[in-house]
């Protein structure tokens, strides 16, 4: 027989209230607590505070308080990521980023659905959807997640999106629900390595 736990990571219906999950989310209330009252002076104990919450990360990890999730130990994060205000990861299933992904402030990612019946939904049973964002991300402010998402590699979402489906990967994509407004394109590749070299030029010219 599953626990609950297992039953969670799944993706079956299970109850939150379960011992081991609540042990799992006061662990993870308690550090993020701790992350949030840090001060800038306090940039090491904040790196190791996601060190002890997340189940694994990356080299140059960024978070700037207030940060919430459920759990924290269904979330792995490659390296250079960066994580504006606000943001909240429900991480009832498995949260995986990759590298070199940027995000606005308050965005948020939902692994965590609710029976449609209100007659089952009022038991209290819920269940979860993973969600993986690829590598090369960026994801603008107020974005929100939902469950079962997987975004590609190469992309930026637009602020205020919401999305509903499955983003391919070298894409901009924008609303509610979100959708592929177009692809990236080599001229826009251009056009920023152009503006990047002239910024270099700049700074070497100061």
């Amino acid at each position: 027989m599953m626990s609950e736990k297992e039953r969670m990571l799944s993706g079956e219906l299970y109850l939150a209230s379960d011992g081991e999950l609540a042990k799992d989310n006061k662990k993870a209330r308690v550090l993020t607590r701790l992350f949030n009252t840090t001060t800038e002076e306090q940039m090491g104990y904040r790196s190791q505070l996601l060190k002890e919450l997340f189940a694994s990360s990356g080299e140059n990890i960024h978070v700037e308080p207030p940060f919430r999730c459920d759990y924290g130990c269904h979330i792995t994060i490659g390296d250079d990521f960066y994580a504006n205000y606000d943001c909240i990861i429900i991480d009832v299933c498995e949260v995986k980023i990759g590298n070199n992904v940027f995000f606005g402030p308050r965005v948020s990612i939902y692994t965590a659905g609710h029976p449609l019946d209100a007659e089952v939904r009022n038991t209290l049973l819920e269940y979860g959807k993973p969600v993986t964002i690829g590598n090369d991300v960026w994801i603008g402010g107020n974005t929100v997640i939902n469950p079962g998402i997987s975004i590609g590699d190469n992309v930026v979402i637009g602020s205020g999106s919401v999305v509903t489906k499955d983003i391919p990967s070298g894409v901009i994509a924008v609303g509610n629900p979100c959708r592929v407004l177009r692809t990236i394109t080599v001229e826009d590749k251009e056009y920023w390595q152009m503006k990047h070299d002239a910024y270099i030029w700049d700074k070497k010219n100061d």
